[in-house]
């Protein structure tokens, strides 16, 4: 296993503990993503990190029919994307995943590139459904510093296409929130 798997199923179990305390009637909430309510975040997060995770991992497009899916409508979808992660995770155990490169419909990229973003994408969006729905979105410090780094490579990319604001400054604090920050996420946010 390289570290990246590692950091990856980290991120994994973290984001099944955030989505399985998502109750209902939060649905429909706000959170630090302005243009999301918590449904919508939640069908973004599990169609990237979970259904898109597992796609790159063997090369396949997403499903068209996952892309207009209310995964959050459905019973039992904490559970669903949980089982999802799992598999994705697993299917980027197999060391030809991390070989070559991956087509993102956009651009080719090698794939520990491209499995880094997911792992951003499923740290800083489980930081959104975390802090929406009154939880907390923990990362190790190996994580954070990975997050970071990654936030900072592609910050302005990510800009460039309205995923991420303005950087928020912070005087302090430790790799995971400076990465939130970066993304231009307030570490203090509240709904």
């Amino acid at each position: 296993m390289n570290e990246l798997h590692t950091h990856m199923q980290e991120c994994a179990a973290e984001a099944a503990r955030i989505a399985r305390g998502v109750k209902a009637a939060q649905l429909d909430e706000v959170t630090p993503c302005a243009e999301f309510d918590v449904r919508t975040l939640v069908n973004h997060w599990v169609l990237y990190t979970a259904h898109g995770l597992e796609c790159r991992a063997r090369r396949r497009p997403i499903p068209e029919a996952l892309l207009e899916r209310d995964f959050a409508r459905e019973e039992g979808w904490a559970e669903a994307y949980a089982a999802q992660l799992d598999r994705a995770v697993a299917a980027w155990s197999d060391p030809a995943a991390w070989t070559g490169e991956i087509d993102l419909g956009f651009a080719m990229s090698p794939a520990p590139e491209v499995a880094q973003l997911i792992i951003k994408e499923m740290a800083v969006h489980g930081w959104d459904v975390a802090k929406a729905t009154g939880q907390e979105f923990r990362v190790s410090g190996a994580v954070g510093e990975l997050l970071l780094k990654v936030v900072d490579e592609h910050a302005e990319m990510y800009r460039e296409y309205d995923g991420f604001a303005d950087p928020v400054a912070l005087d302090s604090g430790d790799p995971f929130e400076r990465a939130l920050a970066l993304s231009g996420r307030d570490p203090r946010w509240t709904p």
